[in-house]
């Protein structure tokens, strides 16, 4: 293998290979199209000319890579990192959103082309997937400036659209119990375990009996939305729920719930349509837990591990209070205004009633008269 000035054959193969010390001090070498050595020195001193366009600029200039050619080492990153059902959306989103709409050099990708994306999927989709979707373009392009395939994120300084407020609507306890009872006698644990223990649709039917704990009234949840475990607590009405099921010979790996998660959501808004209540779905279960907490006194972050939230602005959206409780708050504050107190650290107490205002003149610098106003009130 005979070597001149950085171009070189290999005896097993035909052609002109090329090897040269890139921008990070690594030694790169790989096989050229050239059909004379005069074509491969050209292809080497190119080389050699990005490798100091890459030193003057501090970083390599933007690759030949298509944005399909990123998107899949990217969903190849991304597969062992998320859950499957997360990595089935992800990649649900890159192959039938990103890759068409971005379709060519990622390099040329300008902020303006994302921009227009998020614009053009507004008008297809709601804010919220379109939330969803930048975010996941984001992510890709910061993946693709760690592989230093691109110097910087086009996408970075796009701005989200607007997320669409959350929503208010929970059941009161009455309404819960006529829906209890109108539902079919194997959805009622189902109903019973969503409005009790605030898990998920997808949470409650993937249970296994090796997950429940009933003598110490706990679930263990492997895996959640948000990629990790979880421990729900089970009060009486959720215990006698799960009673109600236990069978007497336990299987190894059993499901609590063999159901159908589309069946369950169909039955359910079937149920609630039946009792005249509208505009409820089966989540919704999961938003009445969590205002009845807020209700009986738990605090926000109580609520947000009781829900399983990492974000507390997850957890004040999902947290609504009734009209009837604010009020009720607000008519607190009248035994506050009756008998005004000083606290001090300890105990507290009355202050004393102040003395009639007194109306005083005095001379100012300039031979005006002035009136003071002055309240006096007893040392405490």
């Amino acid at each position: 293998m005979a070597r001149r000035d950085g171009v070189y054959t290999r005896k097993d193969r035909p052609g002109y290979w090329i090897s040269w010390i890139d921008f990070s001090g690594k030694r790169r070498q790989r096989k050229t199209d050239a059909c004379t050595l005069k074509q491969a020195r050209n292809a080497l001193a190119a080389e050699r000319l990005r490798v100091e366009q890459s030193k003057t600029l501090g970083y390599n200039p933007p690759g030949e890579e298509t944005f399909l050619d990123v998107s899949v080492r990217y969903l190849k990153h991304q597969a062992a990192r998320l859950s499957t059902k997360g990595f089935d959306r992800t990649r649900g989103v890159v192959e039938g959103q990103l890759n068409p709409a971005f379709a060519g050099k990622i390099a040329a990708i300008r902020r303006m082309d994302v921009q227009a994306f998020v614009t053009h999927r507004l008008g297809e989709v709601s804010a919220g997937s379109a939330i969803r979707e930048l975010g996941i373009l984001k992510h890709l392009l910061n993946y693709a400036v760690e592989c230093e395939v691109i110097p910087a994120n086009p996408a970075a300084n796009v701005r989200p659209p607007k997320a669409p407020a959350g929503r208010v609507r929970y059941l009161q306890p009455p309404e819960l119990k006529h829906l209890l009872e109108l539902c079919p006698a194997w959805l009622q644990p189902v109903v019973a375990l969503a409005a009790t223990t605030g898990m998920r649709r997808g949470e409650i039917l993937g249970l296994r009996w090796l997950d429940v704990d009933l003598a110490n009234s706990t679930i263990w949840l492997p895996q959640t939305k948000n990629g990790e475990g979880r421990r729900v607590y089970l009060n009486a009405t959720a215990k006698a729920a799960l009673e109600s099921i236990h069978p007497q010979t336990v299987p190894t790996n059993g499901m609590v719930f063999n159901l159908n998660g589309d069946y369950v959501g169909h039955t359910f808004k079937k149920a609630c349509e039946e009792l005249g209540i509208a505009d409820f779905r089966f989540h919704d279960l999961r938003h009445t837990c969590a205002s009845w907490l807020r209700m009986s006194g738990a605090d926000i972050h109580t609520v947000a591990q009781v829900l399983g939230h990492k974000d507390l602005r997850m957890t004040a959206r999902y947290s609504h209070l009734s009209p009837a409780f604010l009020g009720e708050a607000v008519g607190r504050l009248d035994g506050v205004y009756d008998d005004p107190r000083d606290h001090s650290v300890t105990t507290p107490k009355q202050l004393p009633a102040a003395k009639p205002v007194k109306v005083g003149r005095k001379n100012t610098a300039n031979g005006t008269r002035t009136r003071s106003l002055r309240l006096e009130r007893a040392a405490c």
